[in-house]
């Protein structure tokens, strides 16, 4: 015969292979290959979006911590400015009481208000009231309310007709606060 045609299944595919198509079980390791790389992509996707959702995590903690000392370091300066305006103010407060025992005393010797030492004084004190005011300092004088211990300081206590018992009848010395907070208590006198 004069035909050629394959007589073998080696022969057979040693033609197909010439023509380009793979052989049936090349074709099948070909696909378990593929299939093995887009296993380990897929595996190597899945540790980076892992990874990346470790780095996410650390990223908002840190910038969490962050904001937290930020916050802290604000209140701590905040705490430290007051501290140290306190501490001025109590230094100040015996000049202020002076000034104010020698308005006091001129108004009593009855001596002209608008004598120059008298206004002198008045302005000085003004000025230094005003300072501290401006700091955030402010005075309270507790007549007529009820004795507290956080923010009165009681020097004498006796019976006074008409006032009822533990209320402040007399105020010797303004009390001071900052924020709310009692930098001098008020001397006062309360009612038996």
């Amino acid at each position: 015969m004069s035909d050629q045609s394959p007589n073998t299944a080696e022969e057979l595919d040693g033609h197909q292979h010439e023509a380009g198509a793979p052989a049936p079980a090349e074709a099948e390791v070909v696909e378990a290959a593929e299939a093995i790389a887009v296993e380990q992509d897929l595996d190597e996707l899945t540790a980076k979006a892992a990874q990346r959702d470790e780095y996410l995590a650390l990223a908002q903690r840190t910038q969490a911590d962050f904001e937290n000392f930020r916050k802290r370091a604000a209140r701590d300066a905040q705490v430290a400015a007051e501290r140290g305006t306190a501490k001025v103010v109590k230094e100040l407060l015996p000049a202020l009481d002076n000034l104010e025992r020698a308005i006091a005393a001129a108004e009593a010797e009855e001596a002209d208000e608008e004598h120059h030492l008298t206004k002198g004084i008045r302005l000085v004190q003004r000025d230094l009231a005003g300072a501290l005011e401006r700091v955030g300092i402010e005075t309270f004088s507790p007549k007529g309310d009820r004795f507290d211990p956080n923010e009165h300081e009681a020097i004498v206590q006796h019976p006074v007709e008409g006032a009822e018992s533990g209320t402040v009848v007399e105020v010797y010395q303004q009390g001071y606060r900052l924020n709310g907070t009692v930098i001098r208590p008020a001397r006062v006198v309360v009612a038996a």
